[in-house]
């Protein structure tokens, strides 16, 4: 939605909150909360206008040559929102529903996440119109070597270091690193993080964002004085991020009742085995297939009875027409986007405490940052003391949310996104404007 920029530079006319042209538009989504955020803190006009536009984005076209002999030609983006912090940091997705307008969203989000837990990254993102399904593995290559190439001006260790994302992993990100390495003529393992361990990846990076998940949820817990042991817990997806932080929150003494994936869901009151369920995922690459409960839908999980709802899966999967119907006490966002700005005053109307998503799964990014640490230092940590710095940055970080939402009278997303901001605003305070 956009601001009249025309209009009189001593005040900000902002798009009326309570109206949303399309509510699963992400970038609609993230710029209400923005400009919620931006009205408490009164940020001054100019700012305003700066965090609202990314630096930099980027389309290219990706000609591929197939195994069949044709040539096919895909488009890519990467947009960089913000790097006065930092050198951009953001995923790499390949999928066929990658827009600009989500790119743009997600990049803005990769700022105000790396922002709330106060590590120097900017935010960027990027992704390839693409099904990776279709693709051999000859193709995926061939398609993220050109894709590289086509942003490599902006890529680098000090400017924008890409990681995995949705439909990307390991394996892209050692394609991604050997091309810019390549093109450089000696090895940068810096420039990308998410890489296979024995090419400079880190300890404990691929657990991180379940991880991180896992902690503010116990936070949280401690905060509303609800026991940790015992409470129950849906998650809804059942991949890297909702399969570890099952697995975690289990071994904590939750009772996972509800985990779902692409293949539908199930319940169970008594509780389910959540190794023997990551167990079966693997081997069958989805939950089809085991039913230790009752077979039920991913709408049905959302609106489970519990104490914790995870959604660790899609974007815009909580919105006003199932809000109402939501009954867990706490929602924990493991995916980006998971509840339209729309459906966020449904949930402040019921009483249900959301730990959003820039600081509940902002373990990966934090990890991200070790790794680049690690690769500009050329010293490698132990899986302990990883998970030993991402806890006392997830920690302190839930902690400066709350204290903020406590001071302001405001819900966890909006102090998110006051505490994000009002850090980004400083250092464009502090650097001025270069003309």
């Amino acid at each position: 939605m956009a601001t009249d920029l025309r209009l009189p530079t001593d005040r900000i006319v902002r798009p009326d909150k309570d109206r949303f042209l399309n509510e699963v538009n992400p970038f609609e989504a993230m710029m209400s909360r923005f400009d919620r955020a931006a009205e408490l803190l009164d940020l001054e006009p100019g700012l305003y206008r700066i965090l609202r536009h990314a630096e930099k984005q980027i389309i290219v076209s990706v000609p591929v040559a197939m195994d069949n002999g044709e040539i096919e030609v895909y488009t890519g983006y990467r947009v960089l929102h913000n790097t006065s912090r930092g050198p951009g940091k953001g995923g790499i997705r390949f999928d066929l529903q990658v827009t600009l307008d989500e790119v743009k969203a997600l990049a803005a989000w990769m700022t105000w996440k790396c922002a709330v837990v106060n590590i120097p990254f900017g935010g960027a993102k990027g992704g390839v119109v693409c099904d990776p399904l279709r693709l051999s593995v000859g193709e995926l290559e061939r398609l993220t070597r050109r894709y590289t190439a086509g942003i490599i001006s902006t890529l680098g260790p000090d400017s924008d270091v890409p990681a995995p994302d949705v439909n990307t992993n390991e394996r892209v990100m050692a394609w991604v690193m050997d091309t810019y390495s390549m093109h450089k003529g000696h090895t940068v393992t810096a420039v990308v993080t998410g890489k296979p361990v024995e090419m400079g990846g880190s300890l404990g990076r691929r657990e991180a964002t379940g991880r991180g998940c896992m902690i503010v949820m116990r936070q949280a817990l401690k905060h509303l004085g609800m026991p940790m042991r015992g409470a129950t817990v849906a998650v809804q997806g059942f991949g890297n991020v909702g399969s570890v932080a099952a697995q975690l929150l289990y071994r904590e003494g939750c009772k996972i009742t509800a985990i779902g994936d692409r293949s539908g869901a199930i319940h169970n009151e008594a509780g389910i085995d959540v190794d023997a369920a990551i167990e079966h995922a693997q081997k069958h690459r989805s939950l089809d297939g085991f039913n230790t409960g009752e077979r039920i839908s991913n709408e049905e999980l959302l609106t489970a009875d519990v104490d914790v709802l995870l959604p660790a899966a899609l974007e815009n999967v909580i919105t006003t027409k199932n809000a109402g119907q939501i009954r867990a006490r706490i929602i924990c966002e493991g995916a980006n986007g998971p509840t339209t700005a729309a459906a966020d005053a449904i949930l402040d109307e019921k009483g249900i405490f959301v730990i959003p998503d820039i600081l509940a799964n902002a373990g990966g990014v934090t990890v991200s940052y070790f790794e680049w640490v690690q690769d500009r230092g050329g010293y490698f940590w132990t899986e302990d003391s990883v998970n030993d710095r991402l806890l006392q940055i997830m920690e302190r970080s839930f902690i400066d949310v709350l204290e903020l939402s406590k001071r302001h009278k405001v819900n966890m997303r909006t102090a998110t996104y006051m505490l994000a901001i009002s850090r980004v605003a400083t250092v464009h305070r502090l650097r001025g404007i270069y003309a």
